[in-house]
């Protein structure tokens, strides 16, 4: 699409591509859209024509992006939120956020804390907005937000590019997670021998040592671990009538313990404090819907 063109091109088209590459799926996108499936795949047929590529290819899962659609995603996004921004102005106190969406991204740690508490404070500063909780960590959060599939990110760090702006909502620290069966009756505390003999858990985004044998290491001892996930979630599950043992993020520990009746012990092992971060873009003029969501997660965390 250029100059010489634009003015044969009908801009819906731009909303239909947003909505496949974001859902994944014709049905899908349609309902976003409040179109029919069939309007949505003429819609696709004409983008390819527009853009001389298949754009989306079906696969086992439902439409899958090609690398042109990768690459034209942040350009087709940034235009229909400045297209957005113009029409808030017009009112910048209304609702405009009936069938908007938001990206944010987190790890489940995150979600399980201060999931629902942050769907209800965006429905008081955002109503009719769709928040969409996408899994990242702090090694791929910065690339996320650049590559505009995620809005805004809460994480432990990784806000260290130069277009990315962060604040600190707070510190978070490690709790022990174990099935209360599996302590002596009215046992509050574990000993750091008791904390090695046990087997143990690893969570882990995908290798084999964490920050708790990085720490024992540093006092000479190991700890035996017996299976590790990469989510959080799942713990509720490998802990139950187990005498297995996960050391995971106080906030998510807190939590599991108390919906799945497992206990949350004070680990015996001195672990840091680790900072507790929300990232965005900082280029170009914000969106007020980017906005409405910042202070809603700052409202959480205050």
């Amino acid at each position: 699409m250029n100059n010489m063109n634009i003015i044969d091109i009908d801009l819906n088209l731009l909303k239909v591509f947003e909505a496949l590459h974001d859902e994944g799926g014709a049905s899908r996108a349609a309902l976003r859209l409040g179109l029919t499936q069939s309007a949505v795949s003429a819609a696709l047929r004409r983008l390819r024509q527009v853009y001389d590529d298949p754009l989306f290819v079906r696969t086992g899962r439902g439409l899958s992006p090609t690398q042109r659609a990768n690459q034209l995603k942040p350009l087709i996004s940034e235009a229909l939120g400045k297209c957005r921004q113009s029409l808030a102005l017009l009112d910048p106190q209304a609702s405009r956020f009936n069938g908007r969406s938001l990206s944010l991204g987190l790890s489940d740690d995150f979600e399980i804390a201060y999931g629902q508490a942050l769907v209800e404070a965006v429905r008081r500063h955002a109503p009719g907005l769709r928040l969409i909780f996408r899994q990242t960590h702090s090694q791929i959060v910065a690339q996320g937000l650049l590559e505009r599939s995620l809005d805004l990110a809460l994480t432990s760090g990784g806000f260290a590019e130069r277009l990315l702006s962060r604040v600190v909502l707070g510190e978070g620290d490690y709790l022990c997670l174990l099935d209360p069966t599996s302590l002596a009756p009215g046992q509050t505390s574990l000993s750091l021998e008791q904390f090695v003999e046990r087997e143990q858990i690893l969570v882990s985004s995908g290798g084999f040592v964490g920050i708790v044998d990085e720490a024992l290491a540093v006092l000479g001892k190991g700890r035996k671990v017996c299976a590790a996930t990469s989510h959080f979630a799942a713990l509720g599950y490998l802990l139950k009538g187990s005498g297995y043992l996960a050391t995971l993020p106080g906030h998510a520990a807190t939590a599991i313990a108390r919906a799945t009746g497992l206990q949350a012990l004070p680990c015996p092992l001195p672990l840091p404090r680790y900072p507790v971060e929300l990232g965005w873009r900082t280029s170009g003029p914000q969106d007020p819907l980017v906005e409405r969501v910042r202070a809603a997660v700052l409202e959480v965390f205050a």
